[in-house]
């Protein structure tokens, strides 16, 4: 039996900069939700900080989006496997306070995607945060 891939690279790297980032960029709420399972599972595990399910994915995102007036995800290198619908992304996240502080954090994510009836979707983020955890 041959396994058909959740989707392409370019789908997958897609997904991950241009539909999930630009969407959290842009504090788009249901936007960066709507890339998540119901069920999914958002781990940083630099913190061991463990956010199970859609209602505590928006909690972590209802408080992060509050505690920066700009977010920007950037430079990014991906690596992509495409048979088991799995990506990395190894970016500097850049964020601007209301006092006018920056944070930069190098970070690498890990997703896992699998298809739903809306098409695939997160079920898995594992993130590596290289400062404080922002995503509490």
């Amino acid at each position: 039996m041959q396994y058909e891939p959740v989707m392409t690279r370019a789908e997958l790297i897609d997904f991950a900069l241009n539909k999930y980032f630009a969407r959290v960029d842009a504090k788009d709420m249901e936007g960066a939700l709507s890339c998540f399972h119901d069920t999914a599972l958002f781990c940083v595990q630099t913190a061991f900080t463990r956010h199970s399910g859609k209602a505590e994915i928006r909690r972590m995102f209802e408080d992060f989006f509050g505690a920066y007036e700009t977010i920007i995800h950037r430079d990014f290198t991906c690596t992509v496997d495409e048979a088991n619908g799995r990506i990395t992304a190894s970016f500097t996240a850049e964020l601007h306070d209301a006092a006018g502080q920056v944070t930069l954090l190098n970070n690498t994510n890990f997703w896992r995607l699998r298809p739903g009836p809306e098409g695939p979707k997160f079920q898995e983020v594992y993130v590596y945060m290289s400062g404080a955890n922002v995503l509490v």
